[in-house]
């Protein structure tokens, strides 16, 4: 060893200790806003402490209820446009529904901010979206992890990942199983490409299009390209609990995430049965055409990669689309097809125009 060298330490390894310092003091005042008396303990703990006395109360068979997930590479544009809150947003809505449509309440939640460089101010702008959607979804925001990795992350990437924890009694889970023949598919609507097909909308804004974040295409009526591309996932938790606090006889639900329609709906239909899907029942955004016109894609193929502006499919008797519509507001809701035991796929019921 070569005494006469300056010795080294964390920082210079690539690492700032009190940038991440700073950043949990200015994330822990969000966080400890969507905590009720269940969270017993605070940020900076070595796990989590919750009650679950008042959660199970009543359950007569209470089962945990957990998903993960991320946002994909819509973090790259929320870094092109500088936004991240939203990016926060996206998080939890996109994780507590994939437990919401099962019938699950969900408890706790729980992050992961992968970072080359921690920037506290960016770090509290994710936090304080994922705080809001928590409290929109009724549950604790009680911990996470924010890994600051230069050698891992290039200059100005970062990602983001969500761990949800629900809970249901047995009885009331929603597992598709009841569904029958004639039953009605209704959408809800999306806020947009949510958290799926990002790689290739990317690749057709940006590159093929040559669009820049900041850019007003005719086709999105003049509005900033940014404000469409992040407008935040739709938090689906409250309004479905509406609809099944208020005894809608919802038979299954999917969340229209990876695969669209027509691989999601098909993940709780009971063997033997398949969908039949009217694509002209409802009228998708205008991103939607805009991306389909870019990269000439197929129906089928835009069906399959983006959510199409359906962000969630609800599968129950025929005659629920008003009552359902009541509890799902602000989204909107269509009837956009039915299930078929003479189909054992997802069918695209009309031509294309």
């Amino acid at each position: 060893m070569n005494k006469t060298e300056q010795p080294i330490d964390y920082k210079s390894a690539g690492v700032d200790i009190e940038a991440g310092n700073e950043a949990v003091r200015r994330i822990a005042a969000h966080a400890r806003r969507t905590h009720s008396t269940a969270v017993l303990t605070g940020l900076g703990s070595f796990g989590t402490l919750f009650s679950l006395q008042d959660a199970l109360a009543g359950m007569a068979d209470p089962v945990m209820v957990q998903s993960t997930d991320g946002v994909g590479t819509k973090t790259k544009v929320a870094v092109m446009a500088g936004r991240y809150e939203g990016l926060g947003r996206d998080l939890v809505a996109a994780v507590a529904g994939d437990i919401a449509v099962m019938g699950a309440r969900p408890l706790t939640f729980l992050d992961y901010i992968g970072l080359h460089k921690t920037d506290p101010a960016i770090v509290e702008e994710l936090v304080r979206g994922m705080s809001a959607a928590c409290l929109e979804a009724g549950m604790s925001l009680v911990g996470g992890e924010t890994a600051e990795m230069p050698a891992v992350y290039a200059e100005g990437d970062l990602d983001v990942v969500g761990f949800v924890t629900g809970v249901a009694d047995r009885s009331q889970l929603i597992d598709g199983s009841t569904i029958a023949h004639g039953d009605i598919v209704y959408g809800v609507a999306s806020t947009g490409l949510h958290t799926n097909g990002w790689s290739l909308a990317r690749k057709l804004l940006f590159e093929r299009a040559g669009f820049s974040i900041n850019d007003r295409p005719v086709e999105l009526g003049g509005r900033e390209l940014a404000d469409v591309l992040l407008e935040p996932h739709a938090n689906y938790v409250m309004p479905i609990r509406r609809a099944l606090d208020a005894g809608l006889p919802l038979k299954g639900m999917a969340h229209i995430t990876g695969g669209g329609l027509i691989e999601n709906v098909p993940r709780i239909l009971p063997a033997g049965l398949g969908v039949v899907i009217d694509p002209e029942a409802w009228e998708p955004q205008p991103i939607f055409g805009l991306l389909q016109q870019l990269g000439s894609i197929g129906r089928e193929e835009m069906h399959r990669v983006f959510n199409m502006g359906v962000g969630l499919a609800v599968i129950a008797p025929l005659g629920l689309r008003e009552r359902l519509a009541a509890q799902m507001a602000p989204f909107a809701v269509w009837e956009i097809g039915h299930i078929d035991n003479t189909v054992t796929e997802t069918l695209l019921q009309t031509e294309p125009v």
